[in-house]
């Protein structure tokens, strides 16, 4: 089955990270997907960072997909110039504080937004893409968290491509794919031994399936993550695929 490969959080603030995981890749025969973040957590807009935004446009050139990451990557009230400020309304559950606080540190940043906050952060995205000539693949919410009711604005948008926890889907079609996905998490030695651990048997018994392999600016800066990276890609040759046209069974 195939397997894609992608790297997560593309932004000026992890622009060492993000090469270093370019290399691993290219030099085990794969172009990784590339998901940018327009404005990491609000300091890090691609606006002011034209060398980095060279450098993307270099590497979809030489055959790497590009994909919305979100705007901010944060569930915050992130003011970045002004420009849009979140503050949700949805009342803050468990689920909600499991999502933000448990799951992923505070970075599903769609998990909690009203599909009209959601689709303004979607339109900033987008548009800034298009002032940057980055070639838009499709859109991966952070943490791969969203509402299900997000998937009407990704279809009225053209968007044939998005994906969660369980699968991926093109918005436009309805299609959907189950896939896993194996990733590693770096905030806690406990949290990294066990995502190594599953990772480890997962990735033998999701064979079956389409895999996605996600990496992280993290796993670069962790020596675990990083030789566990490494393995999970060599584990993996022969079977990569770079474009997730292959995750949809799409020519």
């Amino acid at each position: 089955m195939p397997i894609h490969v992608s790297i997560h959080d593309v932004s000026p603030a992890f622009d060492m990270e993000v090469e270093h995981a370019v290399a691993l890749c290219r030099a085990r025969g794969v172009r990784p997907a590339l998901l940018v973040v327009p404005n990491h957590h609000g300091h890090a807009p691609l606006t002011e960072a034209p060398a980095f935004v060279r450098r993307v446009r270099e590497l979809a050139a030489q055959g790497s997909e590009l994909f919305l990451h979100g705007l901010y990557h944060s569930s915050a009230d992130v003011r970045a110039s002004g420009a849009f400020a979140s503050a949700s309304t949805r009342p803050r559950g468990f689920g909600v504080w499991f999502r933000q606080s448990v799951a992923s540190a505070g970075e599903a940043e769609f998990g909690e937004l009203s599909t009209l906050e959601a689709a303004a952060r979607l339109d900033l995205g987008l548009g800034m893409f298009a002032e940057l000539g980055l070639p838009l693949r499709g859109f991966v919410p952070p943490a791969w968290v969203f509402p299900k009711r997000l998937l009407p604005e990704l279809a009225s948008r053209g968007i044939r491509y998005t994906e969660d926890h369980f699968g991926v889907s093109d918005p436009v079609s309805g299609e959907r794919r189950v896939s896993g996905v194996l990733n590693f998490a770096t905030r806690s030695r406990l949290r990294l031994m066990c995502s190594t651990a599953y990772v480890r048997l997962a990735r033998d018994v999701l064979r079956a399936l389409p895999l996605r392999i996600a990496i992280h600016p993290a796993d670069m800066r962790n020596p675990l993550a990083l030789r566990e990276t490494v393995r999970l890609l060599d584990w993996a040759r022969g079977d990569f695929v770079s474009s997730v046209d292959a995750l949809l069974e799409r020519s």
